[in-house]
């Protein structure tokens, strides 16, 4: 098995994201191998910033041992309309599990916020990732140039309760 997809061995901590996570966050977005070339504008200029941090339910899952405390990767939870308005793992440490962690984890905070169903506009890219996570296909979010010039998925999680 290569390194790339073989599972992490080594504790990950999930904890609420803080401002002083901001600057990795907006790395770990704007250094995506998924938005890479024709993709590359839609992350350009992006920012995660402290004020975004502080609105929304922000987490990161953090690396134990050979990853020294390094975020690998976060999310971001919307409550109000209800949205996954971001997912992110870090491109040497994709297929190894943390990203199911994350929606695992989101699904747990959305339970218990009361919401039984959110919305995700997937980047193309993805599709694959949250079909393999449970989320269900319901339509097409379109192009919305010069930000978004392509249509991208979009995906429904539905919440079960406890």
């Amino acid at each position: 098995m290569s390194s790339r997809t073989s599972p992490i061995r080594q504790p990950i901590t999930i904890r609420r994201a803080v401002a002083g996570d901001a600057k990795r966050l907006t790395r770990l977005v704007r250094g995506s191998g998924a938005y890479e070339g024709k993709y590359a504008a839609a992350v350009a200029g992006y920012r995660v910033g402290a004020d975004y941090i502080e609105a929304h339910r922000t987490f990161v899952a953090v690396g134990a041992d050979e990853h020294g405390g390094r975020v690998l990767g976060f999310y971001s939870l919307v409550l109000a309309p209800p949205e996954l308005d971001l997912l992110f793992v870090a491109d040497d440490v994709q297929g190894r599990g943390i990203g199911r962690l994350l929606v695992s984890h989101m699904q747990s905070e959305a339970r218990a916020a009361g919401i039984d169903r959110l919305k995700v506009v997937s980047h193309v890219l993805a599709e694959g990732f949250y079909h393999r996570v449970g989320a269900v296909r319901t339509g097409t979010a379109f192009a919305n140039p010069p930000a978004v010039p392509w249509d991208r998925p979009e995906f429904e999680f539905r919440i079960p309760s406890e």
